[in-house]
């Protein structure tokens, strides 16, 4: 197991990015995405999986700021399916943003469905997945989204560039691994491996030929597009023996993009009017667990369903994510869909309303879409909520929101026409 060894740690769920040169005129791209059940070999093992246009990982999406994006995706598996773009903002659009259940249901087997979208303000590497079960271990791939003509990306034009994908392999069939657990109570057994572009590494049994490798030239620059599509596990990366510089981290390039003072500088954390009494801005019953951590296997029961939360358009949130698991040590990396947020603070132990927002960086805090809240810690996240729509707020280790880490914010359309929400496609599936 020596890649989990090497790549276990924690950083947030989205890493690096990107450099293409030529510039082009927006435009219309068109993809096809067949999803279909492939016969797959790694680790000594072929099995079936479930994929796009038989390739593991997925095609990659390029597109250009300010392209319009149509993506027609079939199902030929087994399962439902629905494909999150994870990272595009989707602009009052969010019946392309892609989560099974929130926006959309699923596309059933033998049904088409459109994915229909601009890409607007954003350049840069993203991914897209399945939102649905667990089928993102095998369906995935990379989004690269180059500037608009005219405007290139604010460093030096690299030698070389390539995408890297991180991902997980289990040798059984997944989804029947997330059922035994449920029945058992317990997670799901661990993977058997990492990989890189679909394939492990060379310190598993059968992976020589199945190794990813770059052939690199002394005195030369590349350029590498990261992204982790792990499930479960919060990954980083490193070249042995050279420096790598990161110029971008979630779209965002390392030099920041100055948020507006009103947004900073408006504490809204007593978001009135906004919450529901069962979904309260504060915990209902504080306390302090110091013991040490629990180390039983427990069954989680399922009570009430939360009602979601009703955001006014355009109003000011800032929202703090606290951690209070007891069971295990790990961190949380929580994706917003529709959105980017500041990240203004995080911390170790609980959340100090008094205190803790002194400290909080309101001069250049890192703008993302996932933020990693840490072990026994918590993490602090403004944005203004100028996208009408539902949008879904979940852990991204896909063992937490199957158990319920996630829910959900609407927020409202705005006054006018160009700030409502669109209406709905004619081919939306039905459930």
């Amino acid at each position: 197991m020596g890649l989990r060894n090497i790549f276990r740690s924690a950083v947030s769920l989205l890493l690096v990015f990107l450099y293409v040169s030529t510039p082009t005129n927006a435009a219309v791209k068109k993809y096809q995405f067949n999803i279909q059940v492939s016969s797959v070999s790694r680790l000594c093992h072929a099995k079936p999986i479930v994929t796009v246009n038989g390739q593991f990982p997925g095609p990659t999406v390029y597109a250009r700021e300010g392209d319009r994006v149509i993506i027609n995706v079939t199902n030929f598996a087994q399962y439902n399916m629905s494909i999150h773009w994870h990272g595009l903002k989707q602009y009052r659009n969010g019946w392309a943003d892609g989560p099974a259940y929130i926006t959309q249901c699923p596309i059933q087997t033998g049904r088409s469905y459109t994915y229909d979208f601009n890409v607007t303000g954003q350049r840069g590497t993203l991914w897209w997945h399945a939102h649905i079960l667990w089928l993102r271990a095998t369906v995935y791939g990379a989004i690269v989204i180059m500037p608009e003509q005219g405007k290139p990306y604010p460093f030096p034009q690299p030698d070389f560039e390539h995408n890297l994908v991180l991902g997980e392999w289990w040798n059984e069939d997944v989804e029947t691994l997330v059922k035994q657990g449920e029945k058992l109570g317990v997670p799901p057994k661990l993977s058997d491996a990492h990989t890189i572009n679909g394939k492990p590494g060379p310190l598993f049994p059968c992976s020589e030929k199945y190794t990813y490798a770059i052939e690199v030239e002394q005195g030369k620059t590349y350029l590498l597009r990261i992204v982790n599509a792990a499930l479960n596990d919060e990954l980083f990366f490193a070249v042995a023996g050279h420096t790598l510089t990161v110029i971008v981290a979630s779209l965002n390039n390392i030099t920041f993009v100055m948020p507006r003072t009103a947004l900073l500088q408006a504490h809204y954390y007593k978001l009135r009017d906004v919450y529901t009494p069962d979904f309260p801005d504060r915990p209902t019953i504080p306390f302090n667990y110091t013991g040490a951590p629990l180390t039983a296997n427990l069954q989680t029961n399922v009570g009430p369903r939360p009602r979601i939360s009703w955001i006014k358009f355009n109003s000011t949130v800032e929202l703090v994510v606290q951690d209070t698991n007891l069971l295990t040590v790990e961190s949380h990396p929580f994706h917003l869909h529709g959105y980017n947020f500041f990240v203004v603070g995080t911390g170790i132990g609980n959340f100090d309303p008094v205190n803790d927002p002194k400290k909080y960086n309101l001069v250049d805090p890192p703008e993302r879409n996932t933020v990693s809240v840490p072990t026994g810690g918590w993490a602090a996240i403004r944005f203004r909520a100028d996208n009408p729509g539902v949008w879904f707020f979940h852990c991204h280790l896909e063992v937490h929101t199957g158990w319920g880490l996630k829910t959900a914010f609407v927020v409202e359309n705005g006054p006018h026409k160009e700030h409502s929400v669109l209406p709905p496609p004619k081919d939306l599936p039905a459930c």
